[in-house]
């Protein structure tokens, strides 16, 4: 299980330039990745994602990426054909104003005569950008792991929590079939001054307990508590499943608690839907 949040940092180095990668990650419901990437590197941007995409499935990850070139290769182009021009001209001023003849300043003056042209591309630095990535992707998991750890382990404690209380309701459902069984035939037999033994009566009875029993939202949350310690042990993304797991869970303890009238089955059914509502904080920060 991994959290949604996370950082790392990686620092490639050669003799000609630096590569500083930065990754933060942190909550979000969708995958969406923000750069911040040097102009010179912006042609990686599909490996970058692509990367990403590999190593998150959920969250918003914000990638920075840095390049400080220490030693460019730069070559001057000089323009003959508008150096010629330039000379021709100034040898004419030079010979109708008897100035002096023009200096080299003069001519590097001119824009366009002397240009400097990068002979190295991104290419030159694609070492440095998968390098550096590469790194700051695995110090990244390894952060978003450990901070999934923690989580599981609190998530388990939830689980065995809330199994509890169910165990507990679970003992108590007799108890709630009993209650209304007395309830029932105490009013049977005050409005009819008959003894609640009748066969009319015993089907009734048996209907209505049939209508309030609790058994088969016990056994629809043992079936979920089943599946829920079993995403808690997948190693896939399960944060969207747990989530929708919850709300089914929540609705299961909603329908007990409309049946129940008993204090104890109520409290515990609180307990319940207080420890869904950590469980579904919890999962809000795993992938």
């Amino acid at each position: 299980m991994n959290s949604m949040t996370g950082y790392g940092h990686s620092v490639f180095r050669s003799d000609d330039y630096i590569v500083e990668c930065e990754i933060k990650g942190y909550n979000s419901r969708y995958l969406d990745i923000v750069h911040n990437i040097s102009p010179s590197l912006s042609s990686f941007e599909a490996y970058i994602d692509g990367e990403i995409g590999k190593a998150a499935k959920r969250g918003r990850v914000e990638i920075s990426m840095r390049l400080r070139v220490i030693r460019s290769s730069v070559d001057l182009m000089i323009d003959d054909g508008l150096l010629s021009s330039y000379r021709d001209a100034f040898r004419s001023i030079c010979t109708s104003s008897g100035c002096a003849s023009p200096s080299l300043q003069d001519y590097l003056a001119v824009e366009g005569i002397l240009t400097p042209v990068r002979s190295d591309s991104a290419e030159s630095y694609e070492d440095g950008v998968r390098t550096s990535l590469r790194e700051a992707l695995s110090a990244f998991a390894e952060g978003r792991a450990r901070e999934g750890l923690g989580t599981l382990e609190d998530l388990r404690r939830l689980g065995d929590r809330f199994e509890a209380s169910l165990s507990g309701i679970e003992e108590s459902a007799g108890e709630l079939e009993e209650h209304y069984r007395k309830l029932l035939t105490e009013k049977y037999e005050e409005l009819t001054e008959r003894k609640g033994d009748s066969p009319d009566f015993m089907a009734e009875l048996a209907a209505v307990l049939v209508r309030y029993s609790i058994n088969e939202e016990v056994q629809r949350l043992r079936v979920h508590i089943a599946e829920y310690s079993r995403l808690l042990s997948s190693s896939e993304p399960v944060g969207k499943k747990l989530d929708f797991l919850c709300q089914e869970m929540q609705r299961e303890c909603n329908t007990i608690a409309s049946k129940s009238q008993l204090v104890g089955i109520n409290l515990r059914v609180v307990g319940m839907k207080d420890d869904i509502e950590n469980i579904r904080e919890q999962i809000r920060n795993i992938e």
